[in-house]
């Protein structure tokens, strides 16, 4: 429940009641409810204010602003994702086709056969960024906008909440002013009456003094009520602050390590991803190493030569 501010000078700020500053020592100030972690539950209690200086924003107000923020950049996360996933799809696309080329296809020997080992490996990384494309869709897009869906459906909630018990904060508020009002006015009234009586001392007048009496008691039971009813409506409305701060905190500590863990699902795919690439291209490396001009020269020759009997010089 709210402090006990009941010997301290109060403050009214938007229908909530706060003590005001100690001015004297022996006065202690109140104690954070989390001292030293910076807990929503323990620094959005008033308002925020506007440029002129004037209450606009509630606090909760602040920290759902604040969660929905959050939301939507994780939408744009996922968009992001999506957008990589697009361009590792076209990426895949275009190395398989370029894979199936006809470019150099007639290139003979270990050098042909390390060209069209780099050809296949043009069609073998467009298959590890297609796995790749498809293992982002499934566990890091997927993720973040199945719980982006979640974290929507709780914030909706907790806002519809706070919101209503606020809404009654104001509302038994009312109450109390006008209960304030109405003892104020039956206490003049009862004062009028006695002075009347003071100087006119007629009887007639003592029943409605003793009527006046009664409805200016009435009215400060009534004023006692309706500071009852509004103190049990801030305290649950302080109670529900409370625990939807803490809540909204958990949300968001969920909020950032999911999207950690994901992020690093992506930094681990990759790293997989350049490995796989590595692997593709072993092959083409250990061909090239291969690759040698003369072997490829006799292995022609020998398909090709056209006679090994040279020209000599004519006779007369």
């Amino acid at each position: 429940s709210p402090s006990d501010v009941s010997q301290k000078p109060l403050s009214l700020i938007n229908c909530v009641t706060f003590p005001l500053p100690s001015v004297t020592p022996d006065q202690p100030e109140q104690q954070l409810l989390k001292p030293n972690e910076w807990s929503y539950c323990d620094y959005f209690w008033t308002d925020k204010k506007d440029p002129q200086g004037t209450p606009s924003v509630g606090g909760f107000e602040v920290l759902l602003q604040k969660q929905l923020k959050g939301k939507q950049m994780q939408k744009e996360m996922a968009e992001f994702v999506r957008e990589r996933i697009k361009i590792e799809d076209e990426y895949s696309k275009n190395l398989s086709k370029l894979s199936q080329s006809p470019l150099a296809a007639q290139e003979e020997g270990t050098l042909g056969e390390a060209w069209a080992q780099l050809k296949r490996s043009c069609h073998d990384e467009a298959e590890v960024h297609l796995k790749f494309s498809n293992k982002l869709q499934c566990e890091v897009e997927k993720p973040l906008l199945t719980f982006r869906d979640n974290f929507k459906k709780e914030l909706k909630k907790y806002d519809h909440h706070i919101i209503d018990l606020r809404k009654q904060l104001a509302s038994r508020y009312a109450g109390v002013e006008k209960a304030r009002k109405a003892l104020a006015d039956r206490q003049k009234d009862l004062e009028v009456k006695t002075q009347q009586l003071d100087i006119k001392h007629m009887n007639k007048h003592e029943e409605d003094i003793k009527k006046a009496r009664r409805k200016s008691t009435q009215a400060g039971d009534d004023l006692m009520h309706n500071v009852d009813l509004y103190n049990r409506a801030q305290s649950k409305w302080f109670e529900e602050m409370v625990t939807t701060s803490l809540e909204l905190e958990r949300l968001e500590v969920e909020r950032v390590e999911m999207i950690r863990q994901n992020l690093r699902q992506y930094t681990t795919l990759r790293h997989e991803t350049d490995m796989f690439n590595q692997s593709t291209v072993e092959p083409v490396d250990q061909l090239l190493q291969s690759v040698d001009p003369a072997k490829d020269r006799e292995l022609w020759v020998q398909e090709h030569k056209t006679g090994e009997l040279r020209p000599v010089d004519m006779d007369i």
